[in-house]
């Protein structure tokens, strides 16, 4: 039997024949849907305003389903499929949500973050990233949707945060190194995009 890059075989979720997702502009080519998913989820994001804990699998899905509800008809909904890429299996579909809901309560009882020193906001981060990211909860978009959460969690720790030093390359390979217990990739990331603390930055 054939897989598609997710390694789910046939996929009902694909165009015939391919391993394009089906989509809400009907674009059969991958590169034209990558493209106009980069173009949207870009505008989309503009659209966000800062949000305060508490944080839930219910947030990841409100983040989701406003950056691809005009590409997916399933935007913002837990994927259905088991997936795994290069050989690695992500979280079971029916493992999301309690897995989710153990995270997030480990991430409320930190105190999302709140008082950490920069330091131990960048390990703090990484470690939490790295284990969202295996949960893999939507079909498609994952990593879009975990960065506008950190975003939040990281502002709402104190301190500025900035994606763009970062291309798409460095986030999938820091992703599969997290997947195999390390977290030095991610640390590094976080480490280069997680700035001054916000007051400091007012004052001086």
């Amino acid at each position: 039997m054939n897989t598609d890059k997710y390694g789910v075989g046939h996929d009902p979720d694909c165009y015939l024949g391919t391993d394009v997702l089906k989509n809400l502009l009907d674009l059969r080519d991958e590169r034209d849907l990558n493209e106009a998913e980069r173009y949207l989820t870009e505008k989309c994001a503009t659209q966000f305003e800062f949000q305060e804990p508490p944080y839930s699998l219910a947030t990841l899905k409100d983040i989701h389903h406003t950056l691809f509800s005009r590409i997916y008809s399933w935007a913002g909904e837990l994927r259905t499929v088991k997936i795994s890429k290069g050989g690695n299996q992500f979280c079971i579909p029916e493992r999301i949500e309690p897995e989710a809901t153990k995270e997030f309560s480990r991430l409320k009882a930190a105190g999302w973050f709140d008082g950490y020193s920069r330091e131990q906001l960048v390990v703090a981060c990484a470690d939490s990233y790295g284990t969202i990211n295996v949960l893999y909860p939507f079909r498609e978009g994952n990593g879009r949707t975990q960065r506008i959460l950190f975003e939040w969690i990281i502002v709402n720790a104190g301190y500025k945060i900035d994606w763009w030093a970062v291309d798409q390359q460095e986030w999938v390979a820091a992703n599969i190194s997290s997947f195999h217990g390390n977290d030095h990739h991610l640390n590094q990331i976080f480490e280069r995009c997680i700035g001054m603390p916000i007051q400091e930055d007012v004052h001086s």
